[in-house]
């Protein structure tokens, strides 16, 4: 990797936290996506137990528990694919989707990855399908808005300049948040869909490798480039270059 690549690599990680920031306007802007990785696997190991009970209960057609997975999960679930859909009517429609084949899917459930991995795989899966059936959007290249390099992995254009701070002196949060909602409407579905987690549900990339049945490789990759697409929109809107 050049110094040019491992320079955005650490803009890129910068930016990160602000797209977590967008989401919850009380989080300062210092705080990195790490923290909140970390709280999401120790709230999730103290869930494990509890899981296993409900799925069974599932298994047995107990409809009090697809009522109690509903009130334990479908606030989360939403955040995911409202983030992807951007509707509130499809988001709805997803969800109940989603817990109808929960209850009929239940017996399905091999144990395989945690309960939370498949109801995200579930609703991932959900939202992308209703954007395919939709065919109204237009994909987005990614390559105006990413850094470029000469073959010797300089830089094409001039370092790298680090301008997220500018976000906190020329806008205000929801403002902010307007902007990344609206660069994130750009990315393709499945790239948006990666970002979400690990940016703001605080996913590994190893649980978003099972959620959306990728490699962990394939994860890292997507991430890292959408990021930089996501950082290079954000720049040309502040008045800077996206290269």
């Amino acid at each position: 990797m050049s110094e040019n690549e491992e320079a955005y690599m650490s803009v890129e990680n910068n930016f990160a936290s602000q797209i977590s920031v967008a989401d919850n306007p009380t989080t300062h802007i210092s705080l990195r996506s790490s923290k909140s990785r970390l709280n999401a696997t120790l709230r999730r190991s103290k869930s494990t137990e509890a899981d296993a009970s409900l799925i069974e209960r599932l298994k047995a057609g107990d409809q009090a528990a697809l009522e109690e997975a509903f009130n334990l999960y479908s606030a989360k679930l939403y955040n995911v694919a409202d983030k992807i859909l951007g509707q509130a009517a499809d988001t709805e429609e997803v969800i109940q989707d989603v817990f109808l084949s929960v209850y009929r899917k239940a017996k399905m459930f091999q144990g395989n990855s945690q309960f939370s991995t498949w109801l995200y795989r579930l609703t991932v899966n959900a939202a992308l399908g209703k954007i395919r059936r939709a065919k109204k959007r237009k994909e987005v290249e990614y390559e105006e808005f990413l850094p470029k390099f000469h073959n010797d992995g300089r830089h094409a254009v001039r370092p790298v300049i680090d301008w997220s701070d500018t976000l906190d002196r020329k806008y205000r949060q929801k403002e902010i948040q307007q902007l990344i909602s609206s660069a994130l409407a750009e990315l393709k579905p499945v790239d948006k869909s990666v970002v979400v987690l690990s940016d703001l549900e605080g996913m590994s990339d190893k649980e978003i490798a099972a959620t959306l049945e990728l490699t962990v490789s394939a994860v890292k990759t997507r991430l890292h480039r959408a990021r930089l697409f996501l950082r290079g929109k954000l720049a040309v809107t502040l008045g800077h270059g996206a290269a």
